[in-house]
């Protein structure tokens, strides 16, 4: 039976900025307004980390939920020893206000499951 992935103490994830943008002309008609955000996860952990994948989840002020899972984090396996980081930036698209949350998940130096929350965000989209 397969163990658990534990919340390694130390790890950590931070919003550094989220940025707005409305733009008619390249995003959805039906999902004008882009969230872009950048995280910078640091490993002040005392082994160091692979990071393998991500759970994103998005809640959308009308109810609905967009969950996004998968390999990599923007097409890359990080690996952090102690002391390192790791900064990237990526985006949602949406049509209302809404929440971001999730998690990274990977393996520590040992082979042990390992996973970083991602903390919660708001995406306000600000009056015209």
């Amino acid at each position: 039976m397969p163990t658990l992935p534990l919340e390694l103490p130390g790890l950590r994830v931070e919003l550094d900025k989220l940025v707005y943008r409305h733009d008619t002309e390249h995003l959805p008609a039906d999902r004008p307004h882009a969230f872009i955000y950048f995280l910078t996860i640091h490993n002040d952990s005392d082994r160091g980390v692979v990071l393998l994948g991500r759970k994103w989840v998005v809640e959308h002020e009308d109810g609905t939920q967009l969950v996004i899972e998968g390999d990599k984090i923007v097409g890359e396996t990080p690996r952090l020893a102690p002391g390192d980081h790791f900064s990237y930036n990526s985006y949602h698209v949406t049509a209302t206000n809404a929440r971001a949350h999730g998690s990274f998940h990977g393996v520590d130096e040992f082979g042990g499951r390992i996973f970083v929350r991602i903390p919660v965000f708001e995406m306000v989209i600000p009056p015209a």
